[in-house]
């Protein structure tokens, strides 16, 4: 395994060492591990009890099922690990446990501790962690896409209408393997059944495909059951497991999905990594298919596009274009995965959950495991979670000037916060096996070795592994003060995050004193770096490297500076919010109030111009370009997604209409479109509408439209009201742009 080469934490990476892992699954009173080795797969069942954690063993006194008691050491207050025979034994004593304490086990105060995924208590109980010794190529992965016919007189296909049958099932595999199922040659049943058997002739680790979750495998499954056909996917011969109404949240997103589980197997949704991605870089214009492919430069260049309402008349005029365009989606699907996965596989080598959970699994969730595993190997108590937490001072920000600068450094603290916990030993107070810092100071060392190992690499493909395992070691670093102040986990302690977000201002400011004591005039100042003019003597990147390095060696022990960027100006906004434009001519924006995805394209362009102006010393041709665009606006032929806005839904239709019956939330363009389509929208959905009518001061949910039901033949864009839209963009940069002489100034 190539982690070898770096070093082996037990503590990080689990203690099974056993290699070629690809999926752990129940089976009676065992636990079943599936193998891989070459294009061999085999399985091995071992027994296993499950367990809870309990302050005392009293608390299950009458509950019928039998356990044994394992008693923990040390004064935390979950004591004592009850031992089961079987899985279902574990759920009956937990289903009792909530009777007693009128808690259930995800509550935040429960005083018991249940974890309800079986291969999660296996994995945290033995060390074990998958894909030890394989390679990410060495998975066996198929990527799956569907196109549907639409009934005429409906915009989107509906599983529950007979005549909205699947037309085409596309399938790529990762040797290579293409095979499309024609709906012009088989009926809907031969479809499903063929594709029954190509999963079993494939055998797939992985099955893959974008927005998958929500909409192929739940077309599938609808479709199928309207049939009366088993999707025996799993590799026990199983159908899936499906829970409808599953719910993933990443940071101020929530997405509702019908989640499937198929046994042996673990699904990935590009869709999700989609999401993952762009929540650090923000740099994703959408995160539907053939965006994301572009973005990536993963799409070919004679790929066939089809727009959705095309479909079906396609497949009556042109079957072979239809395919053509299925198979094209798959095949981005899987480079997609390809792409994104890779760190996940890796993450799943350290973490004890499934690939397809530890997708899914919060940060902080994912640290808590790693020592929960060790508690329970050495067989200590546990804490209790800590409560909820009193909100702290977080890092220090500062934009001490707005406007355009130039030239500009930027110097930052690498890890500044894990930096912070190391150099001066800030830990949770609750781990009392003194894992946190040593387990950090490993991925600090791991993380700089893997750098190192990419630098030095001849080869291609050795080089790819040491830079994402190295991004990822950069994540889980990151993490560790992310779950200091996380609520709702065993070992978390917001104090200790306090501190370390004081100890971050305090750097932050002396870093910001030693720069203006060197000459530099800051500008901008963001948690654990700063954007700076450098003096007037230093005229090259050697000379400020060399002030940059002057500055960290003033710094504690530990604390490290880099110049980590150098511009030819600057547009300074607001806090938060700015535009850098690199020596290479290149812009770079920052901020939602800069760029943010809700504003429509027209918008979002125009005040990139402004911007792109500004920086190059161009203020005077704002107006001139405003004008253009007013122009553009008044034309009878631009497109309607130029001025769409799109939404994602965060909560249900359903919830929506309550909340707003009884008074708790104002009325929302998006979700009344998804209301008056009939479609079965739901949380995480997104929705691109158009404002009609002729008022300027239209209210846009009583005068939305959906872009699917704008004709081009007919234009209803409500053109006053987009132009005074544009109007208060400009005004945004009004302080910024040269001022109209008056009397005064003549």
């Amino acid at each position: 395994m190539p982690t070898t080469t770096i070093g082996h934490n037990p503590q990080l990476f689990g203690r099974d060492e056993r290699s070629g892992i690809i999926a752990v699954e129940s089976v009676g009173h065992f636990i079943r591990l599936f193998f891989r080795t070459g294009d061999r797969v085999h399985f091995h069942d071992e027994p296993f009890q499950p367990f809870i954690l309990v302050n005392d063993p009293v608390m299950v006194s009458g509950c019928r099922v039998p356990c044994s008691v394992r008693q923990l050491e040390g004064d935390d207050f979950f004591r004592c690990q009850l031992l089961f025979d079987s899985w279902s034994e574990c759920l009956t004593a937990r289903d009792f446990l909530a009777a007693k304490t009128g808690k259930s086990y995800s509550a935040p105060d429960v005083p018991y501790l249940f974890f309800p995924d079986f291969s999660h208590q296996y994995m945290l109980s033995s060390g074990t962690t998958l894909f030890k010794g394989l390679e990410f190529s060495d998975l066996r992965c198929l990527a799956l896409d569907i196109e549907t016919a639409c009934a005429d007189g409906y915009v989107f296909s509906n599983p529950e209408r007979p005549e909205d049958r699947i037309i085409s099932i596309a399938l790529k595999d990762s040797h290579g393997e293409e095979i499309v199922l024609r709906g012009d040659r088989l009926t809907e049943p031969e479809m499903l059944l063929a594709l029954n058997n190509a999963i079993h002739s494939c055998d797939p680790d992985v099955i893959t495909g974008h927005n998958i979750f929500r909409f192929d495998l739940d077309y599938i499954g609808r479709r199928a059951q309207m049939h009366g056909i088993r999707l025996n996917w799993g590799r026990n011969g199983a159908p899936p497991h499906i829970t409808p109404r599953a719910r993933w949240s990443l940071a101020d997103r929530t997405l509702e999905y019908p989640r499937w589980d198929i046994y042996g197997r673990h699904i990935i949704d590009t869709y999700f990594l989609v999401q993952h991605y762009d929540m650090a870089g923000r740099n994703l214009e959408s995160h539907g298919l053939k965006a994301v492919a572009r973005h990536f430069r993963i799409a070919a260049e004679d790929r066939t596009y089809l727009d959705g309402d095309e479909i079906s008349a396609v497949f009556r005029s042109d079957p072979e274009q239809l395919y053509r365009y299925n198979l094209d989606d798959v095949r981005e699907s899987l480079s997609l995965f390809r792409l994104l996965g890779y760190p996940w596989f890796l993450q799943s080598r350290i973490f004890p959950y499934s690939f397809q959970n530890c997708v899914i699994r919060g940060n902080a969730t994912r640290i808590n495991a790693l020592f929960l595993r060790e508690y329970l190997y050495c067989g200590h108590t546990i804490p209790a979670r800590t409560s909820g937490t009193t909100p702290f001072e977080g890092g220090y920000t500062e934009s001490s000037f707005t406007g355009v600068v130039g030239p500009i450094a930027h110097c930052d603290v690498a890890s500044l916060y894990p930096s912070l916990m190391l150099a001066y030993h800030l830990s949770p107070a609750k781990d009392c096996l003194g894992l946190f810092l040593p387990m950090l100071a490993d991925l600090r060392r791991f993380r700089l070795a893997a750098k190192q190992m990419a630098r030095d690499s001849d080869e291609d493909s050795e080089r790819r592994y040491f830079d994402a395992l190295q991004q990822v070691f950069k994540v889980l670093i990151n993490s560790f003060y992310g779950y200091l102040g996380a609520a709702l986990h065993n070992f978390s302690d917001p104090a200790a995050a306090a501190e370390v977000t004081r100890l971050g201002r305090v750097t932050i400011r002396n870093m910001i004193d030693l720069l203006v004591s060197e000459g530099a005039v800051p500008v901008e100042v963001d948690t654990d770096g700063i954007y700076f003019k450098p003096p007037d003597s230093c005229t090259s990147e050697e000379s400020e490297q060399a002030l940059v390095q002057r500055i960290s060696q003033k710094l504690p022990e530990g604390i490290e500076v880099d110049l980590d960027g150098r511009y030819q100006s600057m547009f300074a906004y607001k806090t938060k919010n700015y535009a850098l434009q690199n020596y290479g001519g290149r812009i770079i924006i920052k901020g939602s109030g800069l760029r943010s995805r809700s504003l429509e394209p027209y918008l979002r362009e125009f005040m990139r111009d402004v911007i792109e102006l500004l920086l190059t010393g161009k203020a005077e041709m704002v107006e001139r370009l405003f004008d253009q665009y007013v122009v553009q606006i008044r034309a009878c032929n631009i497109d309607v997604a130029w001025v769409a806005r799109s939404e994602t839904l965060n909560e249900s239709p359903g919830s929506y209409s309550e909340k707003l019956r009884s008074g708790k939330r104002n009325h929302s363009a998006a979700f009344e479109i998804a209301l008056a389509s009939g479609s079965p929208y739901r949380a995480g959905d997104r929705i691109s509408f158009y404002v009609c009518g002729s008022s300027r001061d239209a209210a846009a949910y009583e005068q939305c439209r959906s872009v699917t039901a704008f004709d081009p033949a007919h234009p209803d864009i409500n053109v006053r009201y987009y132009i005074e839209k544009l109007r208060h963009v400009q005004k945004r940069f009004e302080p910024f742009l040269p001022k109209e002489p008056t009397l005064f100034d003549l």
